[in-house]
């Protein structure tokens, strides 16, 4: 039920910005095919029901991936996912082995604690990243989030975490062209670079346009 009530807002969203005919076809076939979940569970804000869905895929190395997290992120959550009008669905595109571990640090806590780990690596970054010892920088960071050295390790040994995030990786990449970060898919149309609030507000009001 939800996915067919996500595709026929999806289409209806397509079809008021005048993607017409096979375009628009091509493109709603896109849009749903990016909301199937992946082999992790999916990371989500806002309502299931939103009129546009935001995909972004991201590296917890990324400097521009930094920027849209500090810089956009919280104005457009405010504006656009806690109002009800977008739902946005973070997904890992580790650039290196470094964002690997970080992101499978993410989901080694339950899942209240992945949002503000993120956020707290993001808010890090370029302490731990950017370390002559990055591994023993990132392990000295995530003691600030309750891990020890001990858990941490445990962690980073864990197959199925490793798998799962290289796996989603893979698939935005082989099945969607995702090859930077951050990328982002605005039902289903992709968007290469940290936008600001502001070209967020041009692509998403018309597709908003009557909401």
């Amino acid at each position: 039920m939800f996915a067919r009530r996500s595709l026929l807002r999806l289409t209806v969203g397509l079809v008021a910005v005048g993607l017409g005919g096979r375009s628009a076809t091509a493109q709603t076939v896109l849009a749903a095919k990016l909301l199937e979940p992946g082999p992790l569970p999916e990371k989500v804000f806002g309502v299931a029901d939103a009129q546009v869905t935001v995909i972004e895929y991201a590296s917890l190395t990324c400097h521009h991936c930094m920027n849209f997290h500090i810089k956009t992120w919280p104005a457009f959550k405010a504006k656009y996912v806690d109002t009800g009008k977008v739902r946005f669905i973070a997904r890992e595109f580790p650039l290196d082995p470094l964002a690997t571990a970080g992101f499978m640090l993410a989901r080694c806590s339950d899942d209240a604690k992945w949002y503000p780990i993120v956020d707290m690596l993001y808010n890090t970054q370029e302490g731990w990243a950017h370390s002559p010892k990055p591994l023993d920088a990132l392990t000295q960071t995530m003691k600030q989030a309750g891990f020890t050295q001990e858990t941490v390790e445990a962690c980073l040994r864990r197959e199925d975490l490793f798998t799962g995030v290289k796996q989603v990786q893979e698939r935005g990449s082989k099945e969607f062209g995702v090859n930077s970060t951050p990328t982002f898919f605005i039902n289903g149309e992709k968007k290469v670079g940290a936008l600001t609030i502001e070209e967020f507000d041009k692509i998403l009001t018309p597709l908003l346009a009557g909401r």
